[in-house]
């Protein structure tokens, strides 16, 4: 916006403008990306797992996690912790994240909170690693 009123009181163009304002949007896309890069290539926590579950429950049905438009765009590799409080029905009570690239995260929540465990006497916690690969 500031850059577009001093072009304008300079006299400069308005396509010079808008290229600007793209320039600007650019850097700061690519700036954020590096960002979030960082983010999941220093996470402590991943692991090169496709789907465990850590827990002493059997899996009776997964939901597979749909993976990110963005991160298949840049073609990223990712890997998110959950830990999920299994009602004794079999369902999924709550999920809380331990770790994993911040642009999984989301994906991952929603389809383990769609597994079905079998039942059990009490409800119990289970650990659950989901990896993401580019297709």
């Amino acid at each position: 916006m500031v850059t577009l009123v001093i072009f304008r009181t300079l006299g400069i163009a308005s396509t010079l403008a808008t290229r600007m304002k793209l320039f600007i949007q650019r850097r700061l896309a690519a700036a954020l990306l590096a960002i979030c890069l960082g983010m999941i290539l220093f996470c402590p926590s991943l692991s090169a797992a496709q789907a465990e579950s850590d827990g002493s429950r059997k899996i009776l049905s997964k939901v597979t996690p749909i993976y990110p438009d963005l991160a298949r765009r840049l073609q990223m590799r990712g890997t998110v912790k959950i830990q999920a409080v299994v009602a004794p029905n079999g369902s999924v009570k709550s999920t809380k994240v331990l770790g994993g690239g911040p642009l999984f995260v989301s994906a991952a929540v929603d389809a383990v909170g769609r597994w079905k465990w079998t039942p059990a006497p009490q409800e119990t916690k289970e650990l659950v690693e989901l990896s993401f690969h580019p297709n």
